[in-house]
Order: C-alpha cells, then structure tokens, then sequence
C-alpha cells in the first residue's frame, strides 16, 4: 500500500484532453505550475507533431504526455525516484502506453540510452529539462551536469531544448550547438528556450 498521497491533475488539450494525471507528493517532485504548462506548449503549439520529446527528470511525466496528447510523435521518460516512477508508469498506462519509453534510473548516467535510440529514430527531437529545485546533497552541481548534457547534443536530431530552472539561476547564452532564443519567468521557476545555433 502506497504512503505517499498522490494529487490529480488532468492533461490539458489535444487528443487525451481530460485524462487524468497522478503526481506524487515527494520533495524531488512538483508538478510544473499549470500556467507555466501552458505558457510552453502556447509556444512550441503545432510544431510539436510528429516530432519526439523527451522529459529528462520525468516526476510524473505530465510535461511529456501532454506533448503526446498534442501529436508528439514519441515521448521518452527517465525518473530515478521510485515512488514517482510508480506514478509515472501508472500515468503512461493511462495516457499511451504504445508511444512512450521509460528508463529507470539517474537521468545524467541514463541520457546516452535514450539519446543514442533517437540517433537511429533520426526524428527531431524537442529536450525538456526540469531538474530538482531541490539542492540536496550530492546535488550541489545539477545545473553544471545539466548543462553538460545539453552541450553534448547534436544539432542535427534537436528541435529546441527547453530548461525549467529556478529564476534565480542564470543560464548561459550558448550551450554546445544551442543558443537562447527566448526566456520568460513565472515567479520562482523560468522557462528557457534555446534553438540549435546555425
């Protein structure tokens, strides 16, 4: 039986508006403020379709099945937390279970997997990255790791990489093969948005 008390939210447009969404009440989870959600898939709108998304630090995956809902082709989880992986796997069930992978495991050893499967997909890839808020310990350097990450993506395979991070975090302008295109703050947490550099 499970401890942890779960709260409902809903995917918000698109061919599974309405479908319920688990999310874990843990420390390492939140769910991505409803306005924020918004605001980002207000931008990224139709250009989503047929193209994959991957939630890098999955929680309950409300950020990537909502892609789905609005034509992601494919969408690609990684959560090392057990509880919210249990939550996530149970939303998957729910939302599409045929269009979603989901890697158990630390996002920053397990990202070369999942990487190197949409390397051979060869589809356009949109990145989310919402690491922990969080600053535990061993964690002092997520932003660093983070960064590492989107330093290590090839331009030819990404559509956008997208990072909710704390606003009080300042991200660089360029990241590998990526620049800043866009940014907007909805109060402690900020969108970036960075496009593959020409």
């Amino acid at each position: 039986m499970k401890q942890t008390k779960n709260f409902k939210t809903h995917i918000i447009a698109g061919k599974y508006k309405g479908k319920p969404i688990e999310i874990p009440a843990i420390d390492t989870t939140r769910s991505s403020k409803s306005i924020l959600k918004e605001s980002l898939f207000n931008t990224l709108q139709f250009n989503l379709i047929d193209k994959n998304f991957f939630e890098v630090f999955a929680g309950s995956g409300s950020i990537g099945l909502e892609a789905l809902s609005r034509g992601a082709k494919h969408a690609y989880f990684i959560e090392k937390n057990k509880i919210a992986l249990d939550t996530l796997e149970q939303n998957v069930k729910t939302i599409s279970q045929s269009d979603s992978t989901i890697l158990f495991g630390n996002s920053f050893e397990k990202f070369k997997i999942i990487y190197s499967m949409m390397k051979n997909d060869n589809t356009k890839t949109y990145f989310y990255f919402d690491p922990p808020f969080a600053i535990r310990e061993n964690m002092d350097d997520i932003y660093e790791k983070t960064i590492d990450l989107i330093s290590s993506i090839d331009k030819d395979i990404c559509e956008m990489v997208i990072v909710e991070h704390m606003s009080n975090i300042e991200l660089p302008n360029i990241i590998g093969n990526v620049s800043l295109s866009k940014a907007k703050k909805f109060g402690k947490s900020t969108l970036s948005y960075y496009a593959p550099r020409e």
